[in-house]
């Protein structure tokens, strides 16, 4: 074998077939290749690749914080089926890797298999988790929080019932023609808002408009802060957005450039503009770990009336330091100065976006 890809979520699956269509002989190891996915991948439709495989799309999306945001901005839920299919010459290999080297993957059973190692097993480590619980009703049944056309990127208003003072915001996009998943989600807790209180939380705001719960929920745990691994790919390799949680579609795009990385013998590293704007992302997930809880909807309010150029800077571009740097400084100075206080000098007292403990 050329390549060892482990980890077959869908960054590794994005990897193994850039490699494969190289020519480069290409395994993919994972513990259970055949288990179904659960979870829902989304993405910004100009964020994707060309060729992306898109479930469905909504041409708007829309946020409501302090007041409600129109984005006209394409919104894509994508396809499971198509992020999971891999050309028939790479080879699947079901097992856990229990040791590896740049040059060997050894399993759990003993087997070794021998290539250019790749570590896309998603991202491990930190504190600061993104949560969430969801569940899929009928379109008309979610009427009452998202309409034709759009997805509901968040919506800050408090559910009717909530335990702790910890801010979520509820995400209702369409998934299929007729369908719609309605999310309560935590945007970043030290650590993770625990799903009980999510599922509460949920489940009253279905309460509220008659909606019956299913009995099928869709759970979410996404590392915001973990640490990049050397020679990794994927989340693994810190393209975890930490103050969104987003990866999938960076993974997608950047797949042919490691793949290409590979092929020619370079190593598998991230540039030097792609570390410096991970970590200003990780210095805004530390100012929004330290707001308190009624200054989050006020802080995304402030981010929502930036230009959309200025969005699209902040919330893609993993290598864009320049387009990185114009945002933020384009926020802090259109902040409060009570904010602008609290994320030049955040203090991570908070557990939560906004939980002052």
């Amino acid at each position: 074998m050329d390549v060892v890809v482990v980890g077959g979520g869908p960054a590794g699956r994005a990897l193994a077939r850039a490699c494969a269509a190289r020519g480069l002989a290409t395994t993919l190891v994972d513990p259970n290749p055949e288990r179904p996915w659960r979870a829902t991948y989304a993405a910004w439709v100009d964020e994707l690749p060309a060729g992306a495989p898109i479930a469905v799309a909504t041409s708007r999306a829309r946020a409501v914080a302090v007041g409600e945001h129109l984005i006209p901005r394409g919104y894509a839920v994508l396809d499971n089926e198509g992020l999971r299919r891999l050309p028939d010459d790479v080879r699947v290999v079901a097992g856990r890797v229990v040791d590896r080297t740049d040059v060997t993957a050894t399993l759990a059973d003993g087997r070794v298999l021998r290539g250019r190692v790749v570590d896309a097993t998603g991202a491990a480590g930190g504190r600061a988790a993104q949560t969430a619980v969801g569940v899929v009703v009928p379109k008309v049944r979610a009427a009452p929080f998202v309409g034709d056309d759009e997805a509901l990127i968040m919506d800050w208003r408090k559910p009717p019932e909530a335990t702790t003072g910890d801010p979520t915001f509820l995400y209702a996009i369409p998934v299929s023609a007729d369908a719609v998943l309605v999310e309560e989600t935590s945007l970043a807790r030290r650590p993770g808002l625990p799903l009980p209180e999510l599922r509460l939380r949920l489940h009253s705001r279905l309460a509220a408009h008659g909606i019956p719960v299913p009995a099928d929920e869709e759970r979410v745990r996404i590392p915001l802060d973990g640490r990049a691994r050397d020679g990794a790919f994927g989340a693994a390799a810190g393209l975890v957005h930490p103050a969104t949680g987003y990866s999938v579609a960076v993974s997608l795009r950047r797949a042919p450039v490691v793949a290409d990385a590979i092929a020619a013998g370079r190593p598998v590293a991230r540039s030097a503009s792609e570390r410096a704007v991970h970590a200003l992302r990780l210095r805004g997930l530390a100012a929004l770990l330290a707001l308190p809880p009624d200054e989050v909807p006020e802080f995304f309010h402030e981010f929502f009336q930036l230009s959309g150029r200025l969005q699209h800077d902040y919330l893609g571009g993993h290598d864009d330091l320049r387009g990185t740097v114009r945002a933020m400084l384009r926020l802090f100075g259109s902040a409060p100065w009570r904010m602008r206080a609290r994320m030049a000098f955040p203090v991570h007292s908070a557990t939560s976006a906004g939980t002052t403990g």
